[in-house]
């Protein structure tokens, strides 16, 4: 508690966490906005499901992927790859290979194999998929480097 009255965004997610697994939503909510509001990316990928589920709050799209937005750009690649399903949803293919694209590239397998089954389904280009595989595979080898 006192590295949240220190307004830790870090400790205010993890207690918005917590709040969640008790299935206190609306004290979830509560953490998990002002975490977002100083910035934590796990955060708004928190708060971009709570809005899609209804909990703790009304159901709202606009705020689900406003979240999902400010995640992503923060580096978060759940919130990446579910921008492109969301894309996906609203008949966006374009769009939402890009997305897949991006994460795949940073190592997120989720988001290769829906850029492989696009490709199968003739919303990818060759050349893409190829960058895509290469981009995924040069993320996977740098986290196995010995500099790491």
């Amino acid at each position: 508690t006192k590295r949240i009255e220190a307004n830790d965004p870090v400790a205010m997610c993890q207690m918005g966490g917590k709040m969640y697994k008790k299935g206190d939503f609306k004290a979830a909510f509560k953490y998990f906005t002002r975490a977002a509001a100083l910035g934590d990316v796990m955060a708004h990928y928190q708060l971009s499901c709570l809005y899609r589920d209804g909990l703790g709050v009304e159901k709202d799209m606009k705020k689900r992927v406003y979240h999902l937005e400010q995640a992503a750009i923060g580096g978060y690649l759940m919130a990446r790859h579910n921008l492109g399903c969301v894309e996906l949803d609203n008949g966006q293919h374009g769009r939402a290979v890009k997305h897949w694209i991006i994460a795949a590239k940073l190592g997120f397998e989720p988001s290769l194999e829906n850029v492989k089954n696009s490709y199968t389904y003739g919303h990818v280009s060759k050349d893409d998929l190829a960058a895509a595989l290469r981009g995924h595979q040069a993320a996977i080898d740098a986290t196995k480097s010995p500099q790491r």
